[in-house]
């Protein structure tokens, strides 16, 4: 048996967890903590604390998962004065092994420490076991990734696609674009944008700006004050447009998120046009569970397969949810037990 530290580390709230390997999908949680990032000046002083509690042996190995760019084992946050450097900590920590990895890289390594609980298929397709998988994720951003499989193991590739060109379809999506264009004084838009936590509100404000619907003092008053910088930062307001959505309290939320999921679906097709993932779609990130009955309605898979000449290939392609939240930490713990 293994000792593992697995790391999701995020500029906001750190989790870290203590695992113990039997093989490559068989861990043992023994031991999970949650620290407030800020409150540490680096993650050395954290793992410690952590270890401390835990009353165990030094890990053997240990992956870290960045909510950011790696480059050559090192990583600076972006909400953090972390600068994060594996043979710094490697000699700090002890740990003989060690890596650092993106945040959806290491979701990519979760999708195998899944079950089938964990999953919501909304397409079936057709599976070919040698073929690339992909991920992508709306949460605070829009992340994407692919995983190809070499021997009996699938490498695992994060990439920046979220940060590609918004593409609009109709009418409607090239307003949104012009708007976002005159909106924030930029040359482009990328897709982030618009799918994303900050891409629903964006929506609404370019539907709102509009007169296409009018809003409802409510929701008006929430997104105006999130304008002003009024509101408690820990309010999600692009939540509380896609809660006013679900419930039917508000056409302008209702609309917003019509569009919003129709803009992600398209964004999907347009990754598995690239890779063709028969191996299967996974959709990441904390938006799509939070919205699922607006996902299943058929207008995401409406997008993702309205390709012209390509739908019927994008038909075959197994969709899948990922429903639970930590695939990032299991991912982070089956990638050190790579190591």
């Amino acid at each position: 048996m293994t000792l593992l530290l697995a790391g999701d580390i995020g500029g906001t709230k750190t989790i870290l967890r203590l695992v113990e390997s039997e093989n490559s999908l068989l861990l043992k949680t023994l031991y999970e903590e949650s620290f407030k990032s800020a409150d540490f000046p680096d993650l050395v002083p954290m793992v410690t604390r952590f270890l401390d509690n835990t009353n165990s042996t030094t890990p053997e190995k240990a992956c870290f998962a960045i909510a950011g760019p790696v480059v050559e084992n090192t990583a600076k946050l972006t909400n953090l004065s972390w600068y994060l450097d594996i043979a710094r900590l490697t000699k700090e920590l002890g740990i003989l092994s060690m890596c650092l990895i993106n945040d959806f890289a290491a979701v990519g390594y979760g999708i195998f420490g899944l079950t089938k609980q964990d999953l919501l298929t909304l397409q079936v397709g057709t599976i070919k076991s040698e073929a690339p998988m992909a991920v992508i994720g709306a949460g605070t951003g829009l992340g994407q990734g692919f995983l190809i499989k070499q021997g009996y193991q699938y490498q695992v590739f994060p990439s920046e696609g979220g940060h590609t060109d918004f593409a609009p379809r109709n009418e409607l999506e090239f307003q949104l674009l012009q708007y976002l264009i005159t909106k924030h004084q930029v040359e482009r838009v990328s897709v982030e944008r618009v799918v994303s936590g900050l891409g629903i509100v964006s929506i609404y404000q370019f539907l709102r700006d509009r007169n296409i619907e009018t809003e409802t003092p409510e929701i008006g008053e929430a997104v105006r004050k999130w304008e002003q910088g009024e509101a408690d930062k820990n309010i999600d307001i692009g939540a509380i447009i896609g809660n006013a959505a679900l419930n039917k309290s508000d056409k302008l939320s209702v609309q917003t998120m019509e569009l919003f999921v129709s803009a992600y679906g398209a964004e999907a097709g347009n990754l598995a046009l690239k890779l063709l993932p028969y191996g299967g779609l996974y959709i990441a990130g904390g938006i799509a569970p939070k919205i699922l009955p607006l996902i299943q309605n058929g207008s995401f898979l409406t997008s993702f397969t309205q390709k012209g000449r390509m739908s019927s290939l994008l038909a075959e392609i197994p969709v899948h949810i990922i429903l639970n939240e930590q695939v990032g930490l299991i991912g982070a713990a089956l990638c050190a037990d790579r190591l």
